[in-house]
C-alpha cells in the first residue's frame, strides 16, 4: 500500500543526511571520488548509497525486466523514470539488493525512510513496481548495494582524513550530473579540489 508523506522528519542520528566526500587519497578504489549519502548513523556503525557512480551496462529498464516487471509506456503515471535511467553502484555491500533514493511525494508503507530533507531512502521492491507502472516518486535514483561500516569505523575514517562531510541536497543528488557531484559537493563547500590533490589521510 502505498501512502503521500505529509511531513517532514529530522534525522535522528548525528550524521544520516550528510554526504561523505572522498577524499583524493581515498586507497580503496570502489570509493575513489566518490559522494556517498548517509542513510543511517549510530553508536553501531553506519551505511550509506554512493550516488555517483552509474553502473555502465545497466539501466533501469533492464533491472526491471530481470524482476520480471515490465515498464509501463513513458507518459504514464506521476512519475514516469526515462527507460535509459541508469542504475548506480550503491556500495559493496549485499551488490544484488536494490536501493532507491527518490522525492518523497510517493513513499511505500513499510521500507520507506526520509534519511535527509526532501529525500527518501525506499528498499521494497513495491516502490520499483510503482516505478515500472509509471506511478512512482517525481525524483529517482536507483542503486545496487551498499557501503557499510561498523561502530566507530566511519568516524575514525573521517578523523584520520578520509573523508569531508558536507549536507546533502536533492538538487545534487537528482539534477546534477554523476560525472560532476564530486566537484560541485566540493565548490558548495567552498573547497578547490586542486587543493585536496596533494592531501594525505587514510580511508
Amino acid at each position: 500500500m502505498l501512502r503521500v508523506m505529509t511531513s517532514i522528519g529530522a534525522p535522528m542520528d548525528t550524521l544520516s543526511g550528510k554526504l561523505l566526500i572522498a577524499m583524493p587519497s581515498m586507497p580503496d578504489p570502489r570509493f575513489a571520488y566518490s559522494v556517498v549519502l548517509l542513510c543511517a548513523h549510530s553508536a553501531k556503525g553506519a551505511m550509506g548509497v554512493i550516488i555517483n557512480k552509474p553502473m555502465p551496462d545497466l539501466t533501469l529498464v533492464k533491472l526491471l525486466e530481470h524482476l520480471d516487471l515490465p515498464m509501463a509506456g513513458a507518459t504514464a503515471g506521476l512519475g514516469a523514470a526515462p527507460r535509459d535511467m541508469v542504475v548506480h553502484f550503491g556500495g559493496p555491500v549485499e551488490t544484488s539488493r536494490g536501493f532507491v533514493l527518490h522525492s518523497p511525494d510517493v513513499v511505500t508503507e513499510e521500507g520507506s525512510a526520509e534519511v535527509a530533507e526532501g529525500i527518501v531512502l525506499s528498499t521494497s521492491v513495491e516502490i520499483l513496481v510503482e516505478m515500472a507502472r509509471g506511478q512512482g516518486p517525481a525524483q529517482v535514483m536507483a542503486a545496487l548495494g551498499y557501503a557499510g561500516w561498523g561502530a566507530g569505523q566511519l568516524e575514525d575514517e573521517i578523523q584520520a582524513g578520509g573523508w569531508l562531510l558536507a549536507d546533502a541536497s536533492r538538487a545534487l543528488l537528482f539534477e546534477t550530473d554523476d560525472s560532476l557531484k564530486w566537484s560541485a559537493t566540493l565548490a558548495g563547500m567552498g573547497v578547490d579540489p586542486r587543493l585536496l590533490s596533494g592531501a594525505t589521510g587514510h580511508a
